[in-house]
């Protein structure tokens, strides 16, 4: 199993609920949630980009209410 250097987001502060992002050598990004660690979603970047441009935009709020 490859070992990440996970980081933690910076707006998770000291709660329980925390995301994590890590990149791979291949220039993969891999992101989990700290409430289920082994579950492990990979991306490219640009993806990643796309979907926090929608959420920045508010492009999924309605899937909120």
């Amino acid at each position: 199993m490859a070992v990440h250097n996970w980081q933690k987001s910076s707006f998770s502060g000291d709660a329980a609920n925390c995301i994590y992002v890590a990149a791979t050598a291949d220039r993969a990004i891999k992101v989990r949630e700290s409430d289920d660690p082994d579950t492990v979603l990979t991306t490219t970047p640009d993806a990643l980009h796309v979907l926090l441009r929608g959420i920045k935009e508010g492009e999924f709020d309605h899937l909120t209410t």
